[in-house]
């Protein structure tokens, strides 16, 4: 049997796609202003990764604690308005301090803000994981933070942990690396208990991991290592790992990647992939039903190749971009079900042709095919 160092190094060599999430008291200092040193430190990593052949999205807090900074604000805000204001002026040098560090090594960054309502509206949250993959298709870095500066409530309860953990689930990331003012998770306090015992390994769903990490919270960000916890544990139901890091830790991205033991590694119990099929298969309702021509069918049972426009025949039921419909042949035995690309009205006008003939029917392109192999389940 592998040893554990020997699993997580195994598991870091199949990391193509990574989310990493940066605090407010790490990039800010503690409340000083931005670190730039420290940023241009991670992001020598961070472009390194990219550069590689890596995917990378950075999710980064500290545009609030840079703009109370440069407000010369003696403390948080409490009031919405002027939450508001500080991450208005504290993004504004965020996002430069980023494009600078990522433009020496010639890669491009760029500035994506979200609300977690985004990514709970349906059709937002396809296009916002749209946006995001064709920025990393390009290959970019997307520096992503919650848009303070129109959130309400987000601002209020919401936290980049949080953030991170639905990003990692938006491009179905490999790997969640959480850099924090801590060294990892601690079965207490390490602040009031001197014989704190840093957890070096555990599974994201362990419960016991809430209790260890407690409910503090910092004073510059909205977070702490409760929350962090639980953005593992939201991660890993899609299969992502995670890593929560001492940011300050030399080379700390490069070497988590690489498998060595820093920090709290937290595990998923599925792959990435095995959660979507699990998720997929457990649909008890499907919202439609696609029709396939025998070719379509024998090509999805033969490679499990995506589902393209020309094999379907038919489009039952009134369904919306993004819902789980039905593969099924003529003669009314379902093959497969998967996430599709088109609504249904959409759907009707293109199916039969080639997908090279869609932005004339439709007058746009969202996707080649109606249903991706990614999104695609195939039953017996």
């Amino acid at each position: 049997m592998p040893g554990q160092k020997q699993v997580v190094q195994d598991l870091m060599s199949r990391t193509n796609r990574i989310v990493i999430k940066i605090g407010s008291a790490l990039i800010t200092n503690g409340g000083k202003g931005l670190d730039q040193q420290a940023i241009s430190a991670w992001s020598d990593q961070i472009a390194q990764l990219r550069l590689s052949g890596m995917d990378v999205v950075l999710v980064s807090s500290g545009a609030v604690a840079e703009g109370i900074k440069r407000l010369g604000l003696k403390q948080r805000p409490t009031s919405i308005h002027a939450l508001q204001a500080a991450a208005a002026v504290g993004q504004m040098g965020l996002i430069q301090a980023y494009e600078s560090c990522f433009q020496k090594h010639g890669v491009q960054s760029a500035q994506v803000l979200l609300t977690h309502e985004d990514l709970a509206n349906r059709k937002r949250y396809l296009n916002a994981r749209s946006t995001l993959r064709t920025l990393l298709g390009y290959g970019t870095v997307p520096v992503v933070n919650e848009n303070d500066t129109v959130a309400t409530e987000e601002i209020r309860f919401g936290d980049n942990d949080t953030l991170g953990a639905l990003v990692a689930n938006l491009i179905e990331a490999d790997l969640m690396i959480i850099l924090t003012d801590q060294k990892g998770l601690f079965d207490s306090n390490p602040d009031n208990n001197p014989n704190a015992r840093l957890i070096e390994k555990a599974e994201a769903d362990d419960r016991q991991l809430l209790e260890f990490a407690g409910s503090s919270a910092g004073t510059l960000g909205r977070g702490g290592m409760y929350t962090k916890v639980v953005a593992a544990q939201k991660a890993a139901r899609s299969g992502t790992h995670t890593v929560i890091a001492y940011g300050r830790e030399p080379d700390v991205i490069k070497r988590v990647v690489k498998g060595e033991s820093i920090g709290t590694y937290l595990s998923a119990r599925t792959g990435q992939m095995a959660a979507r099929k699990q998720w997929l298969g457990g649909h008890m309702r499907c919202a439609g039903e696609l029709l396939l021509d025998e070719g379509a069918v024998n090509v999805l049972k033969r490679s499990g190749a995506s589902l393209l426009p020309i094999g379907v025949k038919q489009v039952r039921g009134d369904f919306k971009r993004g819902e789980v419909v039905s593969c099924m042949t003529l003669e009314g035995r379902e093959v497969a079900r998967g996430l599709v690309n088109y609504p249904a009205d959409e759907a009707r006008k293109i199916i039969g042709h080639p997908s090279r003939e869609i932005p004339d029917i439709l007058g746009y392109e969202d996707e080649a095919e109606l249903i991706h192999r990614d999104n695609l389940i195939l039953l017996n």
